[in-house]
Parts: structure tokens; sequence; C-alpha cells
């Protein structure tokens, strides 16, 4: 309660202390006490320092907003009477000030010029943010400009070619101005035809000028988005796998494919925009201060004001713009996924609730754009308006002017049409270098992917002339970055003689596929380390670990390209003998010579063209043809018959120094392997042979008599 009572004292206090101040000032004003506009300065500084000084002792240290609306309030009658005397050409009239009721004026001007300040720069922690915004889109966009480097040639004849376009253009109204000029006076015939040729080229040398500008920066936009999206596919494609567990497919997508366009684009046009906006700018500048240099700074004082009127726009329209582009991108990630498992769709009837869940999202991302464009036209109505008030106060101080001889009539309509040209450049000018910052954002989320550095490092440079093959696991502890919480693999501890076939045996779920995964290096374990006769993973040449380890997944992937294509995948020197000797291995060769154009058959995208076993046949040849001295099957078994794994295991059984690591339910698989490792819930249970485990009576005796008793035996 007393808080708020001094607060109503301090406000009483100020008002008495303004006004006497304020009608003392206008008193000196009218009598002419001093005579100099210097007084008008001296009693606003003192009205300041007084009305800061009541602040300070009635509420304390006070906020920068009521300072500045102290500073405001103040220095606004001496600003308004200094404009007034450099405008009238008579000079301002004595005594305005004394007039109390412009107390009132002047002190809502300044709330509505302190609350506009508070609105364009605040001062919490929003204003921060907003300054750490705008410089890191300084920062990319200098980034996005250095991406240019290979492309300088192309912009600086693109650069050019804009300025002998806008120099044409503006030689064109200097001899349109002519020809008036001759058909309005006493008409020469040559002096027509001269200017009118003259014209003409300039015509002839703007049209060509643009061409060539346009033509060549379209040219150093492709070159650039070409070499972005390269770039871009190349560093998400050197990623650990673990970083395709998070984002959605779609969001890479729209990256790759909008973002980099965008921010390409939008940049460059942006640039050659302002370039010619400027050049024109800063000529019709010069030629209206020759007209009138006090109009013409009257005209600049919209500048500002656009600003930042901009500068609220850009900050509610980048915020807007960034959440659209993360909506759209969450809405293609669910048409990509509904399109990729319009099988499962379509067997559980859930079309509807699909196009459902579209509509939804559609809805949101339109919700922004509706935002978003309320904010657009807000703005344009705020510049429209700050435009319009500009022509008012011109027309005002342009008809003084013209009744005090300082101007003529033509002048004024000359300086009105070169002011419609400036008011638009330069409210131009200012959208572009806003627009230029907010069409960055798009830049941020593929700078931030260029910048990414893989958690599983490539850098090894081991490449040994033998390799026997032998792998160790050490100790391991694992968890999914996706899911850190849940520990797959705990105190794992593993190894696999060089030469031998092992076989790994459990529950789903156990950690078997994860074992694959680590051997592979698609992920690096988060305590513990896996050998490689004797030497760590990351220790071994990316390309040549690769080489010597293959795997062959239980759902194999096939890309679009020829059956040859796919066997000899990632390797530059594959003969087609050593192609046709994988598939005779992995059983493939027969059914490939059934094809009518053999092994140079389209597989299509994803291999739909084939069978489920003929792509499991494929790629067990595309990992034999590496000649791998450690291969990984993964339940290869499931989608061939017993013909075809017998064949598989003879073609296998021909490499006799390969370690083979099996993950199989085949009871018969598992039997033949000389080393047979049961895995439950990330621990190894149990290890031996099929008889010493059988014999042991353990979690192994246990699941292959529930094989038999379920009629499996045959398996």
């Amino acid at each position: 309660m007393a808080g708020n009572v001094a607060k109503v004292a301090a406000l009483i206090s100020a008002v008495c202390v303004d006004l006497s101040l304020f009608y003392a000032s206008g008193f000196v004003e009218t009598h002419g006490v001093f005579g100099h506009l210097a007084l008008l300065w001296v009693s606003a500084v003192l009205r300041c320092l007084a009305l800061a000084a009541v602040s300070l002792l009635a509420l304390g240290r006070p906020k920068p907003s009521l300072l500045r609306f102290v500073a405001a309030h103040s220095l606004l009658p001496a600003v308004f009477e200094t404009g007034a005397q450099a405008l009238h050409l008579e000079g301002s009239h004595r005594g305005r000030l004394a007039d109390l009721g412009r107390w009132p004026v002047c002190a809502a001007a300044s709330l509505a010029a302190a609350l506009f300040w508070e609105v364009a720069a605040p001062d919490a922690d929003d204003a921060a943010a907003g300054k750490e915004g705008k410089q890191r889109a300084r920062v990319l966009f200098v980034r996005v400009l250095r991406l240019y480097k290979p492309d300088y040639l192309l912009l600086i004849g693109g650069f050019v070619f804009l300025s002998l376009a806008v120099v044409c253009e503006t030689f064109i109204t200097v001899y349109t101005g002519r020809v008036i000029d001759i058909l309005g006076g006493q008409y020469h015939q040559n002096e027509f035809l001269s200017a009118l040729l003259f014209a003409g080229l300039y015509s002839l040398g703007r049209s060509v000028s643009a061409g060539c500008r346009g033509g060549l920066l379209m040219c150093a936009i492709q070159s650039f988005t070409c070499r972005v999206k390269v770039g871009l596919f190349e560093a998400l494609t050197k990623q650990e796998i673990g970083f395709f567990d998070t984002p959605d497919a779609g969001e890479i997508n729209s990256r790759l494919s909008k973002d980099t366009t965008l921010m390409g684009k939008t940049v460059c046009l942006n640039v050659n925009v302002l370039l010619r906006t400027l050049i024109k700018t800063l000529g019709m500048i010069s030629l209206m201060m020759n007209l009138s240099w006090k109009l013409t700074l009257l005209v600049l004082m919209e500048a500002p004001v656009t600003g930042l009127i901009q500068s609220v726009h850009d900050r509610h329209y980048q915020r807007l713009s960034l959440a659209m582009q993360g909506s759209m991108a969450s809405a293609n990630a669910a048409a990509s996924e509904v399109v990729s498992g319009i099988h499962v769709v379509r067997s559980f009837n859930a079309e509807r609730d699909e196009a459902c869940r579209y509509d939804r999202r559609l809805k949101h991302t339109h919700a922004l754009k509706s935002r978003r464009n309320t904010v657009t036209a807000v703005f344009l109505l705020a510049q429209r308006l700050t435009g319009l008030s500009t022509q008012v106060f011109m027309l005002y101080y342009g008809r003084l002017f013209i009744r005090s001889g300082q101007m003529t009539t033509g002048n004024l309509v000359s300086f009105i049409i070169y002011q419609l040209d400036l008011g638009l450049n330069i409210r131009t000018l200012i959208y572009i270098f806003g627009d230029m910052l907010n069409s960055v954002g798009a830049a941020g989320k593929v700078f931030e992917y260029l910048d990414r550095k893989p958690q599983v490092s490539t850098d090894g440079k081991l490449k040994p002339d033998r390799l026997a093959g032998h792998v160790s696991f050490q100790r391991l502890s694992f968890a999914y970055p996706a899911n850190p919480s849940k520990t797959v693999l705990q105190d794992f501890s593993l190894e696999l003689k060089a030469g031998q076939m092992t076989a790994l045996v459990g529950p789903s779920g156990g950690g078997k596929s994860t074992c694959v995964s680590l051997v592979e290096r698609f992920y690096e374990p988060q305590d513990g380390e896996i050998l490689l006769d004797n030497e760590p993973l990351r220790s071994y040449d990316h390309y040549y670990f690769h080489k010597k380890v293959a795997v062959v997944s239980q759902n194999p992937v096939l890309f679009s390209g020829s059956i040859r294509d796919n066997i000899a995948y990632g390797l530059a020197d594959c003969s087609s003998d050593e192609i046709q000797e994988a598939a005779r291995k992995a059983n493939a060769h027969d059914f490939i010579k059934g094809l009518e154009k053999g092994y140079d058959t389209e597989v299509g995208e994803k291999g739909n063209k084939l069978s489920k076993s003929q792509k499991q046949q494929i790629a067990i040849a595309r990992a034999l043809v590496r000649q791998p001295q450690v291969l990984i099957l993964d339940e290869i078994t499931t989608s061939l018959d017993a013909e075809s794994v017998n064949k598989v295991q003879q073609g296998l059984a021909s490499c006799p120094n390969q370690t083979l690591l099996v993950i199989t339910h085949k009871l018969k698989t598992i039997e033949k392997a000389d080393q047979i490792v049961v895995i439950g819930g990330g621990k190894v249970e149990e290890r031996g042979t099929h008889q010493e485990l059988m014999d042991a009576k353990g979690s192994y005796y246990k699941r292959v008599e529930k094989l038999f008793s379920e009629g499996n035996s045959a398996e």
C-alpha cells in the first residue's frame, strides 16, 4: 500500500514539475528573454534532468524504459520547434510552446514513441535473444556468400550487367525528358531524332544488360544449389547410423531438396535486387538534393521509421517461417511414411486415419502460414500509412516553398515523381535486407548438418596385408543413442575365433543384432571395445574394414539399377568373372541367367521387381564378391528354401579360412557351428559346441527341446 502511495505521489510531483518547466520555457521563448534557439534545448535538458531526479528520489533506480520516456517527453518540443524553423521560411510561430494544450499532445507522442521502442528493441531476455538471432543470421549470410566463391566470375559479370542496366535506365529518363522538352518548346528535328535515337539505344542496352544479368545470376544459383546439395548429401552419408535413428526421413529430404534451393536462390536474387535498388536510390537522392535539400531530408525521415517497422516484422516473420518449415517437414515425413508402408496401411484399413493425421499436420502448417500472412498484412498497412504521411508532409511544405519562391511548380512535380520511386526503393532496400537475413534461416539447418561431426570416427589408417579375422568383444556396455536409458549389452564379452563358424542363439531382443551392428561399427559402445586381430576396430581404414567385414541382413536393401550394379555395389574394380563367381556361391547365378537381360536386369526401386528370396541371394552375392575375412549372416535362411540354404552353405564352405558369424533359428545350421553362444538379457549365458551345450542341459538344451516339441526338428 505504501509503495502505491509513493508511486502516485511521484507521478503528481513529476507532472507538476514538468508543467512548471514547460510553461517557463514557453514564456522565455515568447518574450524573447534571451532570444536564441539554443534556449529551447537548454530548457529541454533541464526538464529531462528534473524529471529524472524526481523519478530517482521517488522510485529509486528507475527502469531504462522510464528514462527513455522522460528523454523523449523532454526533448520532443525542442526537436519539433527546431524542425519547424528549419522548414518554414517565415520562421516558427513564437509562443506555441506556451500553450498548455500542447503538453498532453507532446506527452501522448512521447508515450507512443516509448511504446514503439519497447516493441522494436525490448530490454528483456527476448531482446538479447533477438540480437543473438540477428547476429547468427548475419554469420549465416556471410557463410552463404563464401560458398558462392567458385561462382565469383558469374556473380561479378552479373553485377556488371546489373550496373549497366541501371545506368541505361537512368539515361532513358533523361532523354525522355529531353524529348518532352523539345515537343513542348521550339521543335528541332535533328535534336528530336538525336534524343529519340539515344533513348532507343539506352532502352536496348537496358534490355540486353538485364537479360545477361539474369542469365549469369541464374547460372550461379544453379551451380551453387547443386554444389551445396552434393556437399550436404555427402555430409549426411558420413554420419553414424545413430544419427538417422532420430530425425524423420521427411525432414532430411526437406533440407536436402527445399532448403538448399531456398538458401541459394533467395540470397543471390536478393543481393541482385539490393544492389540494383541501392544504385538507383543514390542517383535519385542526388537529383532530389539538387531540387530541394530540405524536402529531401524530410522524405528521408521515412527511412528510420520504416526500418523500425521492418525490424518488428522480421522478428515475428522469421520465427513463424522457421516454425512453418518444421511443420512442412513433419507433414512430408507423414506422407513419406504412409507411402513407404502402404501395404501395412491397407491391410489394417487405416487409410482414413492416415488421411486425418496428414490433414492435421497440414492444418497446423496452414495456421502458421495464416499467422505469418497476418503479420505481413499488418506490416504492409503500417508501411503504407508511413509513406502516405510522408507524402502529406511533403505536399504541405512544398506549397510553403512555392509561396516563398524556393521552388517552382515544375520542380515540385519532378520532386514528387522522384519521391514516389525513392519511397518504393527505400522500402525495397529495408525489406530486402531483412528478407536476406530471413532467407538464411533455411541455411541454418543445412549448415548444422554440414558442420556435424560423426560420433563414430572413420579416420583409421590401418590396412594390413593379411587379416586372420579374429574378433574379440571385451566387456562391452551399450545402449542405443535414441534410447540411452535402456542398456542392451552389459559387461558383454565374446570371442569369434579366426576361420571358425559361430552361431548366436537367443530370444528376440536379447542383443544378437546389436552385436552385428557393433561389429559393423554402426555404433560405438559406451564402455569396452571390440578388437579385430588384437587391434581396435576404429584403427582400421574405413574402406578396407568394410571390404574385409561384410554383413547380410534379414531384410536386405537393393538399390535401383541392374543386378550387376547391386552385386558390385561399392567396388570400383570388380570384374564380371568375380560377380558371376559370387552369384554361383550364393545360388543366384541360375535364376539370373534365366532373366531376359541376365545380370543387366533392372531390379527396380528397393528391388521390388524381384522376390524376397531372390533379393536375399543377391545380397549374399554382394557380400561374397568382396571376399571378406569376416562374414556375418543375420537370419538370412528365413527367406530361402532348404535347397537354396544347402547350396549357399556349400558356397560358404569353399572359403575355409573365413570367420563366420551366424544368427539363425534353424537347428541344422546351428548344429554345424564350431561355437554356439547363447545370449539373453544382454549377456552371454552359455557357450560351447552343440553336444557340449546339450549335455549341460541349460538354456540351449531347453530351447532345442522346445523346437522338437513344436515339430521343428526338421529344421
